[in-house]
C-alpha cells in the first residue's frame, strides 16, 4: 500500500511513461533505466500508482495474477522469484468471447490454472493447506498478457512497473474443487486456430500452481494487502506464451479441469475505420 510516503521520482516517471503508452496505443521505450540497480520496490511503487489511478477512475479490483513462474523465464530476466499484478473487473473476457480490435498493443496468450478464494489468506507464513482450505474452486484460464514496452523488451523492473504485463483474462469451466485434484500433475495443451502452440503441466508453474499461490498470499500479506475471499488468482503459465494476431482463435484444455477459449476480432479495415 502507498501509505503517506510519496513514491520515488523514478516510479512516477515510469508510471507516466506507461500510462502515455496505453493512452496513445504507442509502446514506450523500456523504463528500467529509471530504476537504480534493478530496484524492484520502486517498480512496484510505479505499479501502485497505476492501481490507485485506476481505482480513482472507478475500476474495481477482482484479484491478482502471478508472473515469472517459469524457471527458464526467471533465468532470462535474472531473477529468482515471481512477480504479481492486479486484475480489474474490466479485464475479464467471457469464455468463448472476442477481444475487440485495437484493445491491446502486443498481445500474447498463455494457459493457466485460476483459483477463486472463498476465504481470506491473511498470514505472512501461508502454507499449501491454507490455500487448499481457502480456495472455493479452480478452473482453467487464459491470460492475455500485453506490454506497454516497445517490442516486449523487458526486464523484471519493466514488467513489474507495467502491472506485470497484464492485459485481459478469460475464465473457463467447469468449476472444480481442489480436494481430489492434482494440480501438479495436470497437463495443458493450447491451440491457435486448431494448431497446437503450447504444452505444459502444473509442475512447470513453480512446481505446482499451489506453490505459486502460497508465494503470492505470503507476499501480499507481508505488504499489508492480503488476498481476500472472492479474489481470482491467476497462478501462472503452464507452458510457453503464444503471440496473438487479429482474427485468431485460442483454445486450451487442462486435464482434470476443463477448457477455455477466446478469439481476437479481425483487424478493422480501412473502409470500416473511416465509416
Amino acid at each position: 500500500m502507498s501509505g503517506s510516503t510519496p513514491p520515488p521520482p523514478a516510479a512516477v516517471q515510469a508510471a507516466e511513461a506507461l500510462a502515455e503508452a496505453e493512452r496513445t496505443a504507442i509502446p514506450c521505450p523500456p523504463v528500467r533505466k529509471l530504476f537504480a540497480d534493478g530496484d524492484i520496490d520502486a517498480a512496484y511503487a510505479a505499479q501502485r500508482i497505476h492501481t490507485e489511478r485506476a481505482l480513482a477512475e472507478g475500476r474495481r479490483i477482482v484479484g491478482r495474477k502471478i508472473g515469472l513462474t517459469s524457471p527458464a523465464v526467471q533465468a532470462q530476466l535474472g531473477v529468482g522469484q515471481p512477480d504479481f499484478g492486479v486484475l480489474f473487473a474490466d479485464m475479464a473476457v467471457p469464455d468463448g468471447g472476442e477481444v475487440p480490435a485495437g484493445r491491446l498493443l502486443q498481445p500474447k496468450v498463455e494457459a493457466e490454472v485460476a483459483l477463486v478464494l472463498g476465504n481470506d489468506l491473511p498470514h505472512r507464513d501461508c502454507t499449501v493447506v491454507d490455500v487448499l482450505r481457502a480456495t472455493e474452486f479452480a478452473l482453467p484460464a487464459l491470460e492475455i498478457v500485453d506490454s506497454r514496452v516497445q517490442d516486449w523488451d523487458i526486464s523484471i523492473t519493466d514488467t513489474v512497473a507495467d502491472n506485470a504485463s497484464s492485459g485481459l483474462f478469460v475464465l473457463g469451466g467447469p468449476l472444480r474443487e481442489l480436494w481430489d485434484l492434482d494440480l501438479r500433475g495436470v497437463r495443458m495443451s493450447m491451440t491457435r486456430d486448431g494448431v497446437e502452440v503450447s504444452t505444459g503441466s502444473g509442475a512447470d508453474c513453480l512446481g505446482s500452481p499451489l506453490n505459486a499461490a502460497v508465494w503470492l498470499a505470503s507476499t501480499l500479506a507481508a505488504m499489508g494487502d492480503p488476498l481476500r475471499a472472492g479474489d481470482v488468482v491467476l497462478t501462472g503459465a503452464l507452458g510457453p506464451m503464444a503471440v496473438a494476431e487479429p482474427g485468431e482463435a485460442f483454445h486450451a484444455d487442462i486435464t482434470g479441469l476443463g477448457s477455455v477459449s477466446v478469439r481476437f476480432a479481425p483487424a478493422a479495415s480501412a473502409e470500416g475505420a473511416s465509416s
